[in-house]
């Protein structure tokens, strides 16, 4: 549970079956490692809300802090990815490496089936493919705009074996009103959209400026004209307005050249530089084991939908990867813009809601 009402009616609807049913509260960030305070943080108001909901559903609840795990296999390697000038998704990590493996490993957890309130859906597969048992296929929520398939698409197929998506059939509209009327205290929280570690006081290149030196660099446009300046590859992702004062018209980022330290814009939001029909991935996560699929090595390719963005729907690629499997290319059907280096491409099987894996755009 987070607090949120998401998690509060998963644990409701939960509580209504025979379930020998507890609750667990991740505290993933320690502000003691900034500040040498925990007063007034964050944490302690989701945690509060997740023992109110649980004191009314009369079920038991426990916090378990893996803010050390967060902090080496989350927050570290996602630092370093900024100081390269890419953009990482941390939220997808996290739930590979510490909701779906941390936690779901941790000793008051690992007999357990897990339940969590993501708009997602499993599925069994009785094909079996070779296996002695049916493969859990991760599906798209019914929710189209709260779907959440895209931050768990890098979840191994073993760490989705024991696990429970109550909400994932459900829309956010509906959701809410089932928490009215059940009267969680969570019912009219408001949603929570930040990165866990930042939290409310301060903006997040604020936040990423006291891990990250300060390195000045020039904004040009294409044909090398200097029009403004700034202080850290990593505060600006490609496809974004580049905020830049004093010019006739938005200039948007199209690339950064890491070498020169230089961020390039163009003015025009529908320039050719700022769509890509090709797009280069590595650091594969394939959901089954088996994966990924023989049709990535043939020459019509593996047919399937992707999603570069999380809010973004599917749209159609073909993937096709090297001899080893390590690198792959997907050519889009149609150009996509905003594509930045170190987010996070996921496929999909074409025109269905089921999640095949992920990998990590590359520049080439």
């Amino acid at each position: 549970m987070s607090g949120g009402v998401d998690s509060s009616v998963t644990a409701a609807l939960l509580a209504q079956s025979s379930f020998d049913l507890s609750a667990v509260y991740m505290r993933n960030w320690d502000t003691r490692d900034e500040n040498a305070s925990d007063t007034g943080c964050e944490w302690e108001k989701d945690w509060e809300d997740v023992q109110r909901v649980c004191q009314k559903l009369k079920i038991p609840c426990t916090m378990v802090d893996l803010s050390r795990d967060y902090w080496n296999r989350v927050f570290e390697p996602a630092l370093q990815v900024w100081r390269e000038g890419r953009t990482p998704n941390p939220d997808v990590s996290c739930n590979r490496e510490i909701k779906f493996g941390v936690l779901r490993n941790h000793e008051i957890v690992k007999d357990a089936w897990l339940a969590t309130g993501h708009y997602a859906r499993i599925e069994w597969d009785t094909s079996l493919h070779g296996k002695t048992s049916p493969l859990p296929k991760l599906l798209r929520g019914v929710d189209r705009i709260k779907d959440q398939s895209y931050w768990l698409s890098s979840v191994s197929e073993s760490n989705l074996r024991k696990v429970m998506f109550p909400i994932g059939h459900l829309n956010k509209t509906k959701l809410r009103e089932m928490a009215e009327e059940l009267q969680l205290p969570t019912a009219k929280r408001k949603e929570s959209m930040g990165i866990c570690f930042v939290g409310k006081k301060r903006s997040f290149p604020q936040f990423l400026q006291e891990y990250i030196p300060t390195e000045s660099g020039n904004i040009v446009t294409l044909d090398g004209k200097v029009v403004g300046s700034h202080t850290g590859l990593w505060q600006y992702t490609v496809g974004e307005n580049a905020r830049i004062g004093g010019q006739p018209k938005r200039l948007f980022v199209c690339s950064k050249n890491v070498e020169q330290n230089e961020i390039v814009v163009v003015d025009d939001p529908d320039h050719p530089v700022l769509s890509r029909s090709t797009i280069h991935i590595d650091s594969f996560h394939w959901i089954w084991n088996h994966h990924p699929p023989s049709e990535v090595w043939t020459e019509d390719g593996l047919q399937v939908d992707v999603k570069i963005r999380s809010v973004m729907q599917p749209v159609p690629a073909v993937l096709r990867l090297d001899d080893e499997g390590k690198r792959g290319q997907l050519a889009m059907l149609q150009p996509q813009k905003g594509v930045a280096e170190g987010q996070i491409a996921v496929f999909y099987q074409r025109s269905s809601d089921w999640c095949l894996g992920s990998a990590t755009i590359t520049a080439q």
